[in-house]
């Protein structure tokens, strides 16, 4: 089992030892799956991804996702060089050749393709673009979920779009990875990052809400991922006559509100029980956070 510390753990599965990865037009064994140390991605992060859950033979949200990809791709001048029907196709194909049905997570990756040399200038680019797509038994694991998480806030903040646009699922990750190695060596579990003017941003990972006095904050969506979640959940919130507000708020605000938790598409809902050593109101998972699981699970499985 992966560590129970973290927004994306999950149970460990030994099937993953004998999957097999497709690799630019091929499928091979999980052991067999390689890209050249040329690769835009291995030596720039110069890519996009996607990871998309499988639950009872359906991709969620899988129109969001391809949204993303192909938008993300063309934003950075990144030619898939496959239609998204094709590439629905592959996704669907990857299960296929391992056999999953349920209970699985994909993570698509593209990058700019090999390069003749390691440079950041593109027009180094030899071909077309490198397409990768892992499919590995995951479910999120439950210790996680039972006894919430633990966020230590960040010196390092998201940044605005001029700087590094979140929207666009880069495979580039250097201080999402700083903040959480922070948070780490603070004892806790994930990093809670703030904007540049100081207001609440999001996780390392994941999306932050908090509920307090029966209203749902979370950030404006300016210095955040734009969660595919984090959308579902606004939106199955609103349905319900819940009051949302994507609004600015400061940390002190976050430290008494009434519960917390995170959103991603592999752990779903995630509570969050303690910040910045903070216990959140009793400290356990909230009746709120319940609620709005479910009406998300019902949002996306229909």
């Amino acid at each position: 089992m992966s560590s129970s510390a973290s927004a994306q753990a999950y149970v460990t599965d030994p099937r993953n030892e004998s999957v097999h990865v497709y690799v630019n037009g091929e499928f091979v064994p999980r052991s067999e799956a390689k890209v050249s140390i040329f690769d835009a991605g291995f030596g720039l992060g110069d890519g996009v991804w996607e990871g998309l859950r499988l639950v009872n033979g359906r991709l969620i949200c899988l129109d969001e996702h391809l949204d993303r990809l192909y938008e993300g791709a063309n934003a950075i001048r990144i030619d898939i060089g496959l239609t998204r029907d094709a590439m629905q196709r592959l996704l669907f194909e990857a299960l296929e050749r391992n056999a999953m049905k349920d209970g699985a997570h994909i993570r698509l990756m593209v990058t700019r393709g090999t390069k003749s040399t390691v440079n950041q200038d593109p027009r180094f680019t030899l071909g077309g673009a490198t397409i990768v797509i892992v499919a590995e038994y995951k479910q999120p694991n439950p210790a996680a979920k039972e006894r919430g998480l633990s966020l230590f806030t960040s010196t390092f903040r998201c940044s605005s779009p001029d700087v590094f646009d979140l929207r666009l699922n880069s495979h580039s990750r250097l201080n999402l990875i700083q903040a959480l190695i922070q948070a780490i060596d603070a004892g806790a579990d994930e990093a809670l990052m703030l904007d540049p003017h100081g207001f609440v941003a999001s996780c390392n990972s994941t999306n932050f809400f908090v509920v307090r006095k029966g209203e749902l904050w979370t950030s404006t969506g300016r210095f955040n991922f734009k969660g595919i979640t984090r959308g579902k959940i606004v939106a199955a919130a609103r349905e319900r006559g819940m009051p949302v507000f994507e609004k600015d708020f400061t940390l002190a605000e976050t430290w008494s509100a009434d519960e917390a938790f995170v959103t991603g598409t592999l752990g779903g809902v995630t509570p969050v029980t303690k910040i910045d050593g903070r216990t959140i109101a009793y400290g356990n998972p909230g009746a709120w956070t319940g609620r709005i699981a479910e009406w998300y699970r019902s949002a996306v499985m229909g």
